[in-house]
């Protein structure tokens, strides 16, 4: 029987790809993808936990459409993704009117979960073991057309400190370069130009599946796929950018020289309480040699500010560095203490209000170095990948090689001619907007 199904897909990348996965997996069995939930059978919730806003993000989420299901609008409430797999008895304690709470090693029998839920009674529950979490198989986008993701590995082996990945998604587990070749095609001949690399920790591919870090044969191996003309570096954990990974970078005309590489701080008693292996000095030397080896390199990275332990020293150690190095993308968030995590149970807690402040500073710091980056722009031309029109400011928008979509800036400009999503285009910058460019074809 064909079902009417809706899904709401919360959180990073990652989920974001099993939410296409789950996507074609529906399709192919017959059921009708629904926008609108008026009448649905069943709405998929996939769900983020990863910290305390995408917690409640997820929540709000969930109780929205058990709204809708009291309302009669909604048949059946179905919770999938992190929040599902950490918390599926509080999930069920607190709001009762979910049919079912499924791990992420149900996603690839998600076809047989949804008809057991909408032909059965009571409340659904399986959690089968996450190394059955389907990694491979057909997608229906949900990003544009002309980009992708392209997951080359699940799960972290580095167990940081305040990260409940490990325990959520499991170790580390690569996926063989020949399926991944395979799956950047199909990608090309649906209209795919850019890819864009991603995993928990995409620096450490390989090392599971071929006993070494393998990420400069796997992006060689990618720029052979006839259509992709970008491939962009996200997650890159700063121990395993290798000189051959620079180098391969460097060379390789369809890797973007842009890279984000997740430093967290700066101070070296701070980096050894979340257990990331690296100090200060050694962020230093690696952004030196991407720099050097790429003068027009873009670096992006996050921060995270009221670490426990954090005092006025270890904060000053972090405004520092985002100043030296004055990265060209960056981000920095309050730390959200997540419970199972070994930060949660360390003292020093840094009150939330004080966080706050002193993230906000970090990301004043940063926006004064961005708009100065930005004005040396003023006068070039750069390569911008066609995102959309705006009828109402009759422009263009799109993107360079310095930014990646959904989370980086846009360049905006005018143009006579007609243009389509994915066509590059030569534009010459003539001014700044806050964080984005203004240009003229």
């Amino acid at each position: 029987m064909s079902y009417k199904i809706g899904i709401i897909s919360l959180g990073c990348p990652k989920n974001q790809v099993d939410a296409e996965i789950m996507l074609a997996l529906l399709l192919d069995a017959g059921f009708e993808i629904v926008d609108f939930y008026e009448g649905a059978d069943a709405v998929i919730i996939n769900t983020c936990t990863f910290i305390d806003d995408a917690k409640q993000e997820a929540i709000d989420n969930i109780l929205e459409v058990v709204d809708l299901k009291k309302e009669g609008t909604v048949r059946k409430v179905i919770v999938t993704g992190c929040m599902a797999q950490l918390y599926k008895e509080e999930i069920l304690e607190e709001i009762p009117q979910v049919d079912a709470v499924l791990g992420i090693g149900s996603n690839s029998a998600i076809v047989e979960n949804i008809e057991s839920v909408i032909e059965g009674e009571g409340c659904l529950m399986s959690f089968p073991p996450r190394s059955a979490l389907p990694l491979e198989g057909a997608r229906v986008l949900t990003t544009p057309s002309h980009w992708a993701y392209l997951r080359i590995a699940e799960g972290c082996s580095n167990n940081c400190s305040f990260c409940l990945i490990p325990k959520i998604r499991g170790a580390y587990r690569s996926r063989p370069m020949e399926e991944l070749f395979e799956e950047a095609s199909d990608l090309a001949e649906k209209g795919v130009k850019e890819l864009i690399i991603i995993a928990q920790d995409t620096s450490a591919y390989g090392i599971d599946l071929y006993e070494d870090y393998v990420l400069p044969d796997l992006l060689e191996k990618l720029s052979q796929v006839k259509g992709i003309e970008w491939i962009r570096l996200m997650y890159c954990y700063p121990d395993f950018v290798s000189d051959r990974l620079i180098e391969t970078m460097r060379t390789n005309s369809k890797v973007l020289h842009y890279i984000d590489i997740p430093i967290q701080h700066a101070d070296d008693r701070i980096l050894k309480a979340m257990n990331r292996n690296f100090m200060s000095r050694d962020i230093k030397e690696l952004v030196s040699k991407l720099r050097k080896a790429m003068p027009d390199i873009i670096i992006r990275s996050t921060f995270i500010c009221g670490f426990p332990g954090e005092d006025e020293a270890a904060f000053s150690n972090l405004s520092d560095l985002v100043n030296e190095l004055a990265l060209d993308r960056c981000g920095c968030f309050v730390f959200s203490p997540q419970e199972g995590t070994a930060a949660y149970e360390l003292d020093g807690q840094v009150d939330e209000e004080e966080a706050l402040r002193r993230a906000d500073l970090i990301m004043q710091d940063q926006y004064e170095i961005m708009t100065e980056k930005n004005q040396n722009l003023v006068g070039k031309k750069l390569k911008v990948m066609v995102e959309g029109y705006d009828r109402y400011t009759d422009s263009y928008f799109g993107r360079s090689y310095m930014d990646a979509p959904e989370i980086d800036s846009k360049v905006i400009f005018t143009s006579d001619g007609d243009h389509d999503e994915g066509d590059f285009l030569e534009v010459e910058i003539f001014g700044v907007s806050e964080y984005d460019l203004l240009g003229r074809r």
